[in-house]
Formats: C-alpha cells, sequence, structure tokens
C-alpha cells in the first residue's frame, strides 16, 4: 500500500508542530513517499524565505527529506489528473481545487496508496481516494 505524504505534513514537520514520530503513528510500517510536487512546493517555500537563516533551515529540511522514495510523474499520472479535474469541474467544484493538490491525488489514486494530509476536505471528493488524517 503505502503512503503519499501531502506538503502541509512535511511543513509541519519542518516548523516542529509535528514530529516524525506522529507521522509513524499513522504510516506505521508502511512505506512512506514522496511527490515530485512536494519538493517543489517545499523548495518554492526555500526561495521564498524572508531571511537567509529561514531558507538555510528549510532547504536543510527539504534535503532530508529527498532520501525518501519520489514517484515519478508520468503519462499515466497526467491522464489520471485529467480525469479527476474534468469531475470536480463537472460537478462544480473545480475551481475550488488547488492544482498541486489535484497532481498529488492523482499520483496517490495511481499507485494505489493513501494520501496522508491535514487538509481532507481539500481531498474529499475525490472520487475512490483513500485518506489518511493527522
Amino acid at each position: 500500500m503505502g503512503y503519499l505524504i501531502d506538503t502541509c505534513i512535511w511543513i509541519d514537520v519542518e516548523r516542529g508542530k509535528l514530529s516524525g514520530a506522529d507521522v509513524a503513528q499513522i504510516t506505521a510500517e508502511e512505506e512512506i513517499f514522496l511527490s515530485p510536487v512536494t519538493i517543489a512546493e517545499l523548495q518554492f517555500g526555500v526561495e521564498m524565505a524572508a531571511n537567509p537563516a529561514i531558507q538555510l533551515a528549510r532547504q536543510k529540511s527539504v534535503d532530508l527529506l529527498k532520501n525518501k522514495p519520489v514517484l515519478r510523474i508520468d503519462e499515466e499520472t497526467g491522464a489520471v489528473y485529467g480525469r479527476i479535474a474534468a469531475l470536480l469541474r463537472r460537478t462544480g467544484r473545480g475551481s475550488e481545487f488547488r492544482v498541486m493538490d489535484l497532481w498529488l491525488a492523482a499520483q496517490a489514486l495511481q499507485f494505489n496508496m493513501v494520501l496522508l494530509t491535514r487538509n481532507p476536505k481539500v481531498f474529499q471528493d475525490v472520487p475512490g481516494l483513500r485518506l489518511a488524517e493527522l
């Protein structure tokens, strides 16, 4: 099975609001994966840091996370993303979703993983998506 971890989880770990033990309580022995989307969002946070000390701390966190396995984004991911986006648009919810969140949902579906998040409301109407909340 495995878990794809939403960016918000890693941000809270970096800020000290969550610990690795908190994540492990949910994921147990299952493997944890990152998305290139998460790396992009976190790197954006590094680049936008208000001062060099914050930037350095954030970069260290990102570098540590890069030791986790990273899922690929390929043509199947794109097809899953397109199906989700179209379905949500048809139901009137398409404009509520951020693009990055839909990419994460698409990867979780493609690889049959549980998406661990602190924002389940963002993903609740994605058909077939298994969520865990922390």
